[in-house]
């Protein structure tokens, strides 16, 4: 009888991950994202890596049958420690696909709010004033996605199926059926009356968008960011937004995080904070975890994983 794999998930999520195991051969041993190390670490083949803690590194660093993480993020930058480098064979996966649902309609409700003109609307309320208000339409405009993942297409089809126009840019050129053009970065942020950031953080994507690249964005363009804060030159960013340049931006994640008090954006009119909430969903929370067991069940099979990450380009 072959024995089961053992993989290591957070207790926290453990509970959640049982009923979804429908027979699959693994035994799931929980251990302290934060605490002590489990005995079952010398057996362990697998760690999955939930929400917080650094306790996957000195399993990885560790555990000496260990040959696959796996995270609950979409993103990695913060994942791809010193330990998972010095791990020879390691494979590390992502749950990208467990996100677009989520960052999708939260990306869409702020491009519909804003160009129908919500706040405003909400503001005349709060003032008790009745004034007829013209207001805008997504349908004819172009939004720009920068990142063609599982996000990134997710954002750029919905999008398409409100009738924008939807142009993507990422690594190469190879045409992408859920955008109408692969285009050129400048050409993106010249012809884009949204431009949405859903790429990984690299070495290459950091500062992206510097004074030069947000100069050529179209003026009374918007800007949404729910990838990384340091896709973006914050300082540049704010120059845009006071000067009109941009119309405006949603902006989830920042530089340093929790943003500091004194920082420019909680005041900027035409700047909306929400605080690295953006795919935070009851759904999402389900999402990563069926990803996941779903992996478990190839990994136990020794089928291709999804999800696997390129260590190389850090997505």
């Amino acid at each position: 009888m072959v024995k089961p794999v053992i993989a290591l998930v957070p207790g926290a999520a453990l509970s959640d991950l049982l009923p979804l195991m429908d027979g699959t051969p693994a035994t799931l041993v929980p251990y302290d994202e934060d605490g002590a190390l489990p005995q079952e670490i010398s057996e362990a083949r697998a760690v999955f890596r939930w929400i917080a803690g650094m306790a996957y590194r000195k399993i990885i660093a560790e555990g000496p049958r260990v040959s696959w993480l796996h995270t609950a993020s979409a993103g990695v930058d913060h994942v791809l420690c010193p330990e998972v480098f010095a791990k020879p064979g390691l494979v590390v996966t992502d749950s990208g696909d467990a996100f677009p649902e989520s960052l999708s309609e939260f990306v869409l409700a702020w491009m519909l709010a804003l160009t129908h003109r919500v706040p405003d609307f909400m503001n005349l309320q709060k003032h008790r004033v009745w004034e007829w208000t013209i207001h805008g339409e997504l349908s004819g405009q172009t939004v720009g996605v920068i990142g063609l993942g599982p996000i990134g297409r997710g954002i750029a089809s919905r999008c398409r199926a409100l009738g924008m126009k939807a142009l993507g840019h990422r690594r190469s050129n190879t045409p992408c059926p859920d955008v109408d053009e692969v285009v050129p970065l400048d050409e993106l942020l010249a012809r884009s009356d949204w431009v949405i950031l859903a790429t990984a953080l690299t070495p290459e994507t950091r500062g992206l968008l510097g004074k030069s690249e947000l100069a050529k964005m179209k003026r009374g363009a918007r800007l949404v960011n729910i990838a990384r804060g340091p896709l973006i030159d914050e300082a540049a960013l704010i120059e845009a937004l006071r000067s009109g340049t941009l119309a405006g931006a949603v902006l989830d994640v920042f530089d340093t995080e929790p943003l500091p008090r004194e920082s420019p954006f909680w005041e900027l009119p035409n700047v909306y904070v929400t605080c690295h909430s953006s795919g935070w969903t009851e759904g999402l929370r389900r999402r990563q975890r069926e990803v996941f067991i779903e992996n478990l069940k190839r990994f136990t099979q020794g089928e291709p994983l999804r999800g696997v990450v390129d260590l190389v380009r850090g997505y």
